[in-house]
């Protein structure tokens, strides 16, 4: 195989990965530090929900602020807010992630047992109040 095939190859091999959805995130450096992190009211989730807080974003000439959103929970792990964090003489932004909750307990949920009826104790304690009319019909006095 030549130089310049192998050129050609690895340049297409590119430019088909680019096409291709990114697996990678991209980091960000900027100069400008992030505002204050707004306060957002928290609002009542499903059991199966987690709050993702918000955040400032770089729209590439200014912060954004990224509204908080529900998530799917994942038991045994913790949401870890997007943040900003300094490097350097700038700022990277450090997206969100799971990270494994090490004082997480797994609590099996139990079924409601069914508990039997006993017939015996209803059925009589009626009788007593009504008299005993097991399939014997009413009598008539003749």
């Amino acid at each position: 195989m030549t130089r310049q095939s192998l050129k050609t190859i690895l340049l297409a091999a590119m430019l088909a990965g680019a096409a291709a959805p990114a697996l990678a995130q991209i980091t960000i450096n900027i100069g400008v530090a992030p505002p204050p992190v707004q306060y957002e009211a928290v609002p009542v989730l499903a059991p199966t929900q987690t709050w993702a807080p918000g955040y400032w974003a770089w729209n590439g000439d200014r912060h954004v602020w990224v509204s908080g959103r529900a998530i799917a929970k994942r038991d045994g792990y913790r949401w870890a807010s997007d943040q900003w964090v300094p490097r350097g003489n700038g700022y990277y932004r450090q997206p969100g992630y799971w990270v494994r909750d090490t004082n997480y307990v797994y609590v099996k949920e139990k079924k409601a047992k069914k508990h039997k009826h006993d017939h015996d104790d209803d059925d009589h304690d009626d009788d007593k109040k009504h008299g005993k009319r097991h399939g014997k019909g009413h009598h008539k006095d003749d």
